[in-house]
């Protein structure tokens, strides 16, 4: 222990982990789960909402797909923000905003007014999720902050598990009522549930203080010691006085050029600036990437990537579906419910007569049909959990991508 300067990593060990870090993570779960919800939620909807809202496999397809599209816009101008008004900031109007859209798509009265909200649900929580991993990273020291991306995994894998969890006890309800223009079902009452992640997103946050290391690198301090003092205060239940570290310093070279060593915060403006440049430096170091002889190993990593996540994606978002119109089949006695049959199904579905839609959207409501949806996501969460203490050994961390592709 030390009273002299120190830096950052020195001076987040003397916090220790404790109260303030499991604050913390419990913070950062809704926002992870946020995530969750916004990529799978409609995946549960759809069977229900097919019947009220008409949709085709079209309409379906892009309702997936304007999530995507929205934190695939959103992702670039997000990390500059982040970067430029902080982390915490992000944190709180994201998780609001987000969760106010999501309000909005359970007010949708037809697919246009769906597919917009949804839109920008995907563009607004892109933003939140993003930092978060950042957020959590910087106030763990070396010790603890390799758990970070595993806390991560685990919270989105228990997303995953709880989203068909809630489908199963509030979808198959049957719910319907007005108010004045507006009609209100089942599907509706769950899509307002699931924004619930997303107002404690923005709420916990407001309690929680900026990252330290942001501050320390916009050369604000004071405020930085703060926030460590406060951190100290809480894991070791001890006064912020006697917290060991007094003055802090940034050895990064580049960083401490950038101070006229008066130790002054930046101004918002000299934040965007300095964003931008960071900005601008980062593409320049994507350059060597896409040149030799980097350009063959990094091709065949973002094909890698990119297959990996196609696969794993087209699966999650069409399986309630799959299972829901599997279930639809056999209860109505079909001899084939393969999954072609099913596939086939789905596509021919624009054709059948109203008596059949009705039916078939009866037994869509069938709690049976997430059960499976449970089994699925239970046993990606026990994998997860099974994996977790495994990462710990070098040998099987250095074979588990080869073994798990």
């Amino acid at each position: 222990m030390t009273e002299e300067a120190a830096d950052f990593e020195t001076a987040i060990a003397e916090c220790g982990f404790g109260l303030f870090n499991v604050f913390i993570l419990c913070s950062a779960a809704p926002c992870l789960t946020a995530m969750v919800f916004s990529a799978s939620a409609l995946s549960y909807v759809m069977p229900s909402a097919e019947c009220d809202l008409d949709l085709s496999i079209v309409d379906k397809g892009m309702l997936h797909a304007v999530t995507y599209a929205g934190m695939i816009i959103s992702a670039v101008p997000w990390g500059f923000i982040a970067d430029t008004i902080g982390r915490r900031p992000v944190l709180i109007s994201g998780g609001w905003l987000d969760g106010i859209f999501v309000l909005c798509a359970s007010f949708s009265q037809n697919t246009a007014q769906l597919m917009a909200f949804k839109f920008f649900d995907g563009f607004i929580i892109c933003g939140p999720f993003a930092v978060v991993v950042s957020y959590l990273a910087e106030f763990h020291g070396k010790k603890h902050r390799p758990y970070i991306m595993l806390f991560v995994g685990l919270c989105v894998s228990a997303g995953s598990m709880i989203i068909p969890l809630l489908a199963y006890v509030l979808l198959p309800v049957p719910i319907f009522f007005k108010v004045a223009t507006l009609e209100f079902r089942t599907w509706q009452i769950f899509l307002a549930v699931s924004s619930v992640p997303s107002l404690l997103t923005g709420l916990l946050h407001i309690f929680l203080p900026e990252s330290p290391k942001f501050l320390m690198a916009q050369g604000n301090y004071k405020k930085a010691l703060e926030s460590l003092q406060r951190i100290y205060q809480l894991n070791k239940r001890k006064s912020k006085d006697s917290y060991p570290v007094k003055r802090l310093i940034d050895p990064t070279p580049e960083r401490s050029a950038d101070l006229d060593g008066t130790g002054r915060s930046l101004t918002l403006k000299e934040r965007f600036e300095r964003a931008k440049n960071k900005f601008l430096g980062g593409v320049s170091q994507l350059k060597p990437m896409f040149s030799r002889p980097y350009l063959a190993i990094s091709l065949l990593v973002y094909c890698l990537h990119f297959c990996q996540i196609m696969c794993v994606n087209s699966v999650r978002l069409w399986l309630p579906q799959i299972f829901a119109t599997m279930n639809a089949m056999e209860s109505m006695g079909a001899n084939d419910t393969s999954m072609c049959a099913v596939l086939d199904h789905n596509a021919m579905a624009r054709f059948m007569d109203e008596d059949s839609k009705r039916v078939e959207c009866a037994l869509n409501h069938d709690p049976d049909s997430y059960l499976d949806n449970i089994i699925v996501s239970g046993i990606g969460l026990v994998g997860f959990i099974i994996i977790f203490p495994l990462l710990r050994i070098r040998v099987v961390a250095d074979h588990i991508l080869t073994c798990t592709l």
